[in-house]
């Protein structure tokens, strides 16, 4: 009797882990993570056009063709802003080492007789000073230090060397949004003439405690 008991609850347990298998693999899978539909191009935007395929024309523009040294000048944006260029510069650009034809006629010493505008001091004056830590660990930075190179130079410094990273020429074109920007000059004769000059090139650069020394 107790044999059939046995072999009963054996039975009983083998069925019931039989069918907790069973029971384990008919359960649904795990959901995935939901896949969000690809936004195409066309539905970005309000063009809904594909920007590969939009034709972008650009309203047509016009350098000016007038020969170096013949007088015409622009005005400038607004105060101290670099000038335009005023002439055709085919065959002078790009600006490289060794080869800067600018310098032909905008040199001061030749300037006048070439009927061009000469380079003015500040591009002659080196403004990046060589700071130095070794008094009291201070930066000794200043003008007023003979060593630091904040001085002008008998030639055009390199930071200046390349005329076209400040200077471009004038494109003439009808622009699909009008500019009615007004510049308002602080000098008087802001809109053809620098401020930026003399010793008004130093003001604000004596700035370190080892200057007021």
């Amino acid at each position: 009797m107790k044999l059939i008991n046995k072999i009963t609850i054996g039975l009983a347990a083998a069925t019931m882990l039989f069918v907790g298998c069973n029971s384990t693999n008919d359960a649904a899978p795990a959901k995935q993570a939901e896949v969000k539909p690809t936004i195409s191009e066309e539905q970005l935007g309000l063009r809904k056009t594909s920007l590969f395929q939009e034709e972008v024309k650009p309203a047509a523009t016009q350098y000016s063709t007038n020969y170096a040294g013949s007088g015409k000048k622009f005005e400038r944006a607004f105060q101290d802003a670099p000038p335009m260029i005023p002439h055709d510069v085919t065959g002078l650009i790009p600006i490289k080492i060794g080869d800067n034809q600018c310098l032909g006629c905008h040199m001061p010493d030749v300037a006048s007789s070439m009927g061009a505008t000469p380079i003015p001091p500040s591009h002659f004056t080196n403004f990046r000073p060589q700071s130095s830590y070794a008094i009291k660990g201070e930066n000794t930075s200043s003008e007023k230090l003979a060593h630091i190179s904040i001085k002008k130079e008998n030639r055009l410094v390199g930071a200046r060397y390349n005329c076209t990273q400040c200077h471009a020429p004038q494109s003439e074109t009808e622009l699909a949004v009008p500019n009615n920007f007004k510049p308002d000059y602080i000098d008087p004769d802001g809109a053809h003439k620098s401020r930026w000059n003399g010793s008004r090139m130093l003001e604000g650069l004596d700035t370190t405690k080892a200057a007021n020394k």
